[in-house]
């Protein structure tokens, strides 16, 4: 292996946008099983939203690499890999670390990317992706026909979920602010608007309630999201961003959440509740990998052939990722803000 030094942005700890710091790193050789990939793309997720404030549930001590997925290109393998994988376009799920010019990466968590697809449009789907086919089709199981109430459905999962009930020939309800009612509109959701009554407006267009919630808001809205359930319905609850400038533990609200469930789930109400966490499975790790390689290889499948359309909301260069983080966190983009290789001299 020739010596490869990457450029990396640094979270150094609880930081506004602009604390984050760019470095170089000469990068290690790579061992078995291993490969090196050139980042292509990298997406800014609430995930590092709330990791600056120190508020994810699972993120390592200060100082790290943020960077939760990504996509790139393999440009060398280590011992025990195929020589089939150089130069191929692969997507992994990091966590960490994705915010790079190159990363070292274990061969087994590389999945490819179809050659058509756009690196920045294609890393819109990698945790967006795998975390909308999950919910739909691995926990709530939401069948043709069934309907389903997706809160914040021009974000990044939410617009990736809409548009996967809809290929599913399942009729879509999606909350978003008044002036993002359009987009959500042309996704193929009927659009409420999030800060009237919510539960008044998804009742209103359906009376018997839905099939399935998806809620990544989690506080106290979380009980309207169950009783918006038809008998038999299954409400998934996937994040806490109501709580994201909260003081204290940030482990509380993620708990008391999961308790919140539990006890739905103990009483006899004909309704089902989920928590959902991308990272549940990794106890088996073959299963896991494989579940991923399925999920998002028919999510970029769906992509490649039209189905699915990329929301972009910005690409900008790795060295100005304080500058993504800033506008991911304004609220004021629709889709997702994708960090992209600065310009080469």
């Amino acid at each position: 292996m020739s010596t490869t030094t990457a450029v990396e942005i640094v979270l150094p700890g609880q930081v506004a946008p602009e604390g984050l710091q760019v470095t170089q790193r000469q990068l290690p050789a790579l061992g078995p099983g291993q490969a090196l990939v050139r980042v292509e793309a990298s997406g800014v997720s609430f995930a590092e939203q709330q990791m600056r404030r120190g508020k994810y549930y699972d993120q390592p001590a200060f100082p790290f690499v943020p960077g939760y997925d990504l996509v790139g290109t393999v440009t060398e393998i280590g011992p025990a890999v195929d020589r089939a994988l150089i130069g191929r376009r692969v997507a992994a799920l990091t966590k960490i670390g994705g915010w790079s010019s190159h990363i070292v990466l274990d061969a087994a968590d590389l999945i490819a990317v179809p050659s058509a697809l756009d690196p920045a449009e294609a890393e819109t789907f990698v945790v967006n992706g795998i975390t909308a086919w999950q919910l739909l089709h691995r926990i709530a199981k939401v069948e043709r026909g069934q309907t389903i109430f997706v809160h914040g459905a021009n974000g990044g999962v939410g617009s990736t979920l809409v548009q996967l009930a809809r290929a599913a020939g399942i009729r879509v309800i999606g909350s978003a602010s008044a002036r993002n009612a359009e987009v959500v509109e042309a996704l193929g959701a009927s659009p409420i608007d999030y800060r009237g009554d919510v539960a008044q407006q998804v009742r209103a267009l359906a009376p018997q309630g839905v099939d399935a919630v998806f809620d990544h808001v989690g506080g106290p809205g979380i009980v309207d999201s169950f009783e918006l359930l038809a008998p038999h319905g299954t409400l998934v609850a996937y994040g806490t961003a109501s709580t994201k400038n909260d003081e204290g533990n940030s482990r509380l609200p993620v708990l008391k959440l999961f308790g919140q469930l539990m006890l739905w789930n103990a009483l006899p109400n004909k309704r089902n509740a989920h928590f959902y966490n991308i990272w549940a499975g990794k106890r088996n790790l073959t299963r896991f990998r494989n579940h991923l390689a399925e999920d998002l290889g028919k999510v970029l499948d769906l992509a490649a052939n039209g189905t699915l359309r990329a929301q972009v909301a910005a690409r900008i260069p790795l060295s100005q990722a304080a500058e993504a983080l800033a506008l991911a966190e304004s609220g004021t983009v629709t889709g997702k803000v994708v960090i992209v290789p600065d310009p080469q001299p």
